[in-house]
């Protein structure tokens, strides 16, 4: 069997090709909204996620505040906490602490998806060697995006922005088409983001993304809440 760091390697390959092209979509949309190619960058290297880096660059851009991005982070970001703590159930008996904290800068969707699918204990290598070509797709597209921003002329680079956002329109275009439970609470969503943004322009762009995500969650887990197992039930 290969040594676990060059395995993580290998299976991290393709996230990092995909990254590299969702990434550079970024790249474009930071140095569009005012960052410099290394402020980009940085971003990339140290928050490897990239909902959150979107609508961070975007609060940015509207000025908003330190308590607005970090509440907005929050919400969109709270997902990778369930994922590692899912996750933590499989991990190799020489996954010390300081070696979950480390390996926790990079559960992103796509490494937790293929690390969960591991028929073995999970060592900390292999997550090394995952996450570290996965974090060079993702900052590499970044810096190739925010260079190709400066050099390419202006209404490519407008077209090659949409990348980012198209990346999250397929996201939940399959789920929807399938499940008109995930459909209604999207339509949810937007309904609410569509009245801060044509009826409620004062409010900050920050605190829409806020209201707009919490509410379409709240209304969604009302409208169909989790069925529990007979099982369940028992074991309660």
């Amino acid at each position: 069997m290969r040594k676990p760091f060059s395995r993580g390697i290998t299976h991290g390959i393709p996230i990092a090709l995909g990254y590299f092209s969702v990434s550079f979509g970024f790249g474009i949309v930071a140095v569009q909204s005012g960052l410099r190619a290394i402020e980009a960058v940085i971003i990339s290297l140290t928050n490897l996620t990239s909902a959150g880096q979107a609508m961070g660059v975007a609060v940015i851009a509207a000025g908003g505040t330190l308590v607005e991005m970090a509440v907005t982070q929050l919400v969109i970001n709270l997902r990778y906490a369930l994922m590692a703590i899912s996750l933590s159930q499989k991990l190799d008996d020489s996954f010390t602490t300081p070696h979950r904290l480390l390996a926790a800068y990079g559960i992103t969707d796509e490494i937790f998806a293929v690390a969960a699918a591991q028929d073995c204990k999970i060592k900390p290598s292999y997550m090394y060697g995952m996450i570290s070509i996965s974090a060079a797709g993702w900052v590499g597209g970044t810096l190739a995006g925010a260079v190709a921003n400066m050099l390419l002329p202006a209404s490519l680079t407008a077209a090659m922005g949409i990348m980012l956002y198209g990346m999250f329109i397929a996201i939940i275009v399959s789920p929807a088409k399938s499940n008109h439970k995930v459909l209604t609470v999207v339509a949810i969503a937007a309904a609410f983001s569509s009245v801060f943004k044509y009826l409620l322009p004062a409010v900050s762009l920050g605190f829409a993304i806020i209201i707009s995500s919490v509410a379409a969650a709240v209304i969604g887990a009302i409208l169909f809440p989790v069925e529990t197992s007979e099982t369940e039930e028992k074991a309660q």
